[in-house]
């Protein structure tokens, strides 16, 4: 009898086992409720997007406050403040304009630092398909984004009081729409819902376009961090990434990007925007 007991542990091990994709078709299910339900809601979003020169000094800082406002559809961004600071960079015949709030208009921004910082804070956190703002295609948590990745189960942890399932995933190899990102998810095992998605580049830039164009992305992965509200949905708390980039040899930048999501409020009919004044 001890004999097929232990010949038969390792398949009873395995049925405990929980399926991986199993646990994540769940999550998608759970995440695009989510989008539909988030467009219910109004919050306050910062953004705060900067540059460093390779000896530590500020190219370009922007920090700015909106008022958000999802709806069915998209997202709807209204700019409450803006911030910007950059360095001296001489004159310069590369300029680009910043939103302001609306009473204010635009202003022109010189210099690569400062269309840099402009276009990273458009590109990576005002995609306008998501309730939230992010870039969908970094995170595979919806059932769109899933089919494009293989997944693992890597254990169990316990993270932000959070009881939850370690799961790394990798691009699936092939297909029409590969994904470039790789890393880890951390779901919460009771609901099934996202803790903290951490994402880097499953691949180098060629070697070709490395040596022949002196082009690199270091260190290219974000992080986002989710919490739960009294009414049980989860939301997007915190989002941040830093890399440097190297382009034609003798320009390189060190660059953050880090947002915060606050003052969750149910929107209604009668709701009235208001501009906080400009700090």
């Amino acid at each position: 009898m001890r004999l097929v007991f232990f010949l038969l542990l390792p398949l009873t091990l395995l049925a405990q086992q929980p399926d991986v994709n199993a646990i994540m078709a769940k999550v998608a299910a759970n995440q695009d409720r989510a989008q539909a339900r988030r467009a219910a809601f109004i919050y306050s979003q910062k953004v705060w997007v900067r540059s460093f020169k390779t000896n530590g000094k500020l190219g370009c800082q922007q920090k700015t406050e909106y008022l958000v406002t999802p709806t069915e559809k998209a997202t709807g961004k209204t700019i409450v403040s803006v911030d910007i600071e950059c360095g001296n960079s001489g004159k310069s015949h590369i300029n680009c304009e910043a939103e302001l709030p609306p009473d204010k208009g635009k202003e022109t921004v010189s210099g690569i630092d400062g269309c840099l910082v402009q276009e990273l804070r458009n590109d990576l956190v005002s995609d306008k398909d998501s309730k939230d703002g992010l870039d969908q295609e970094l995170f595979p948590l919806t059932a769109k984004e899933l089919l494009k990745y293989t997944f693992h189960l890597d254990g169990e942890d316990t993270v932000r009081g959070h009881v939850v399932y370690r799961i790394s995933f990798v691009p699936k190899k092939g297909g029409d729409d590969p994904s470039s990102w790789q890393g880890e998810a951390l779901i919460d095992k009771a609901e099934y819902e996202p803790v903290v998605v951490t994402t880097k580049l499953a691949e180098k830039i060629p070697l070709a376009v490395r040596v022949l164009l002196g082009t690199n992305i270091h260190g290219l992965g974000f992080n986002v961090v989710y919490d739960k509200f009294d009414d049980g949905l989860w939301f997007p708390v915190s989002y941040g990434a830093e890399f440097r980039v190297r382009v034609i040899f003798f320009w390189a930048r060190n660059l953050s990007v880090s947002l915060s999501n606050s003052d969750f409020r149910k929107a209604s009919v009668t709701s009235a925007i208001q501009f906080a004044p400009v700090r």
